[in-house]
């Protein structure tokens, strides 16, 4: 009778629109309150459960993120694109896809980086004569590259959420990330090509090692973040907090994207993100852990057991469920719901954590760019007041591709363990 009360209680806030960290909390109260539990071990286990060196990471991220998207990164990024593919049919597409892969690798956000290069490069887009909705198109698709390539912030929520190592998740991510940028590199060149875009004009060298030259101060993050990890002397939440100093070093001092005097601004925007975000890793962590003890997830892999699922049919299963679900709930949201739950099935199934988290976070990337709730086509269509409905045109090629490159993810598991593999060991 309880575990049904249970599910109307929880669907029932999901299906009312509340927010999550108030469903997921509500739920733990009443787990505590039929259990006999005193409701302070409820608030205690929240604050256990943010005591984390590695969660302290991701406010420090977010900040990094608030920095560049307001300092000018964005901008020298864009224009070191433009320098080095000028005199190409669709250049400005193809910039738009590299250097949303560029920001990506900076920023670590996909939110962050469709609204910093949507704002540049959607009116210029637009201006040359391309279709709006290709335009859109392009820059909400590029943005999702953000997920998975490092430092992402959804690889490192998720390795706090299934304990796993997060430098090895960093590793895991780089080559789905770079097939997925190449994948859209070539999809606007055909595409480009086939409908006659203008080539933007090709700078003479001289002019192309200026703009480069000016660029380099914007990829001192990701060198700080990935070359401090994986040189052994700095841990994530320590390269967080250099990436952070970094970031704003170079946002103020290099490219004068704000004065001084607005720090406090940009710092009570990115903490009011974090601190949400916070808040419903406290209340999903404890209904994790209420979950892993109730049994639930070994019931789950007796089930799969029964039903004689392989491997390669549970994979299935799980990337249709959340490609379901990422239809409706936005990336941490699924994270914090769904993996408490399948963590510990994962290993009796044979499916590698690692693995299975770059396949959790490209399903996460499509989520963001498919109705109804893709954020990215909510950030384009209100930064270039345009139609839903012409946002989700636009995007549709490239939801096919991220569908393909999904697929590949799944079924070819050396595609992302190679690399972990080779610096870390099995």
């Amino acid at each position: 009778m309880w575990t049904v009360a249970f599910l109307v209680l929880f669907f029932g806030l999901l299906a009312a629109g509340m927010p999550i960290f108030l469903v997921l909390g509500a739920c733990a109260a009443v787990l505590y309150y039929v259990s006999d539990q005193p409701m302070v071990g409820l608030a205690q286990n929240m604050i256990d459960q943010l005591n984390s060196t590695t969660l302290m990471s991701l406010p420090l991220f977010v900040m990094a993120a608030a920095f560049m998207r307001r300092g000018g990164v964005a901008q020298a990024l864009v224009d070191l694109s433009a320098a080095w593919l000028g005199g190409i049919k669709g250049s400005l597409g193809l910039v738009g896809v590299v250097s949303c892969a560029l920001f990506a690798a900076i920023s670590g956000s996909s939110v962050a980086t469709a609204l910093a290069m949507g704002t540049i490069l959607l009116p210029a887009m637009i201006e040359r004569g391309y279709p709006r909705s290709f335009a859109l198109g392009v820059m909400g698709a590029s943005g999702t590259i953000g997920v998975v390539i490092p430092p992402s912030l959804a690889l490192i929520l998720y390795g706090i959420v299934t304990e796993q190592s997060v430098p090895r998740l960093f590793l895991a991510g780089i080559l789905p990330g770079l097939l997925q940028a190449g994948a859209f590199f070539l999809w606007v060149l055909y595409y480009a090509h086939r409908k006659n875009f203008p080539a933007e004009p090709a700078l003479p060298i001289r002019e192309r090692l200026r703009v480069t030259w000016r660029a380099l101060p914007a990829m001192a993050v990701p060198i700080v973040v990935l070359g401090g990890i994986y040189g052994g002397f700095m841990t994530v939440t320590e390269s967080a907090a250099m990436a952070a100093v970094t970031a704003l070093l170079v946002s103020v001092v290099v490219y004068r994207g704000f004065p001084w005097t607005r720090i406090l601004e940009v710092i009570a925007e990115a903490f009011a993100s974090a601190g949400v975000i916070m808040l419903i890793i406290a209340t999903a962590l404890v209904f994790g852990h209420w979950m892993t003890g109730s049994g639930i997830p070994g019931q789950l892999v007796q089930f799969a057991s029964k039903q004689g699922f392989s491997t390669w049919e549970f994979l299935l299963v799980m990337n249709i469920l959340l490609l379901i679900i990422g239809c409706f709930l936005e990336v941490v949201s699924t994270l914090l719901l769904v993996m408490p739950i399948l963590t510990p099935v994962l290993l009796p199934l044979g499916v590698d954590p690692v693995h299975f988290g770059i396949i959790f976070t490209h399903n996460m990337e499509v989520g963001l760019v498919h109705p109804p709730v893709g954020l990215n086509l909510y950030v384009l269509s209100t930064i270039s007041d345009a139609p839903i409905g012409e946002v989700i045109r636009g995007i549709l090629p490239f939801l096919v591709i991220l569908l393909l490159v999904l697929a590949l993810i799944t079924y070819w598991p050396a595609m992302t363990l190679w690399l972990p593999d080779l610096v870390f060991g099995k």
